[in-house]
């Protein structure tokens, strides 16, 4: 299975993303979806497939509580141009990515280097992978949620001290192979342009740029 176009891609991901993090389910509007999350500092996020100037300065000049963000498929340059007064752009870059999902057949691909451990486990539909040293030390971790024959992965990271071991691509390789068991056949990720390096040896490719913009907090 293959993604027909973007915006099919973009509603995988936002229902993906929401179950990974335990959110509300997406609330589909004219412009895209609206998810609700209630954290401090994440109040709710809108997604825009199809991000244009007029809707997002309608969106960003509206009322909008601080912590309120709006992701759109624009290059970070773009979307600063449009948006609101208390807007900014926190993270930098990013990029909506895909892939197929098959199971893995290098098994070098999923063996651990030596003094390294790794657990998964399954919490209603999202699998976690955690490496973590012979000490109990986290070097490693990533989720995904699958949602059906499509896959989310998710807050994969791996600790500045534990890099360029393999033990990023470890993860990607266990959560791949944990989705498919459950019956999915292509993934969506988010990333940081760090993150795309190692989602693209990971057979991972960019769909569209993805850029996140921040309702700050109220003048005092």
């Amino acid at each position: 299975m293959s993604f027909i176009n973007t915006s099919e891609a973009v509603r995988a991901w936002v229902h993906g993303w929401a179950v990974s993090r335990g959110a509300a389910e997406p609330f589909s509007r004219p412009w895209g979806f609206t998810v609700d999350i209630g954290l401090p500092g994440h109040v709710m996020s809108h997604v825009l497939p199809t991000a244009d100037e007029a809707t997002v300065r309608a969106l960003t000049g509206n009322a909008a509580a601080p912590g309120v963000r709006l992701k759109a498929l624009v290059p970070p340059a773009t979307l600063a141009s449009w948006l609101a007064p208390g807007w900014s752009l926190p993270d930098g870059p990013g990029f909506l990515m895909s892939a197929p999902l098959r199971a893995t057949r290098d098994h070098a691909r999923t063996t651990l280097p030596e003094g390294y451990r790794l657990r998964t486990w399954t919490q209603a539909d999202v699998t976690r992978a955690v490496v973590s040293t012979l000490d109990g030390a986290r070097a490693a971790r990533g989720q995904i949620a699958v949602t059906g024959t499509t896959a989310v992965v998710d807050k994969v990271e791996t600790s500045p001290a534990h890099r360029r071991r393999g033990l990023g691509r470890l993860i990607m390789h266990t959560l791949a192979d944990a989705a498919v068991v459950r019956g999915a056949t292509v993934g969506t990720l988010a990333a940081t342009p760090e993150g795309r390096a190692l989602y693209e040896v990971s057979g991972w490719t960019v769909l569209a740029p993805l850029t996140s913009a921040l309702r700050g907090a109220d003048p005092a």
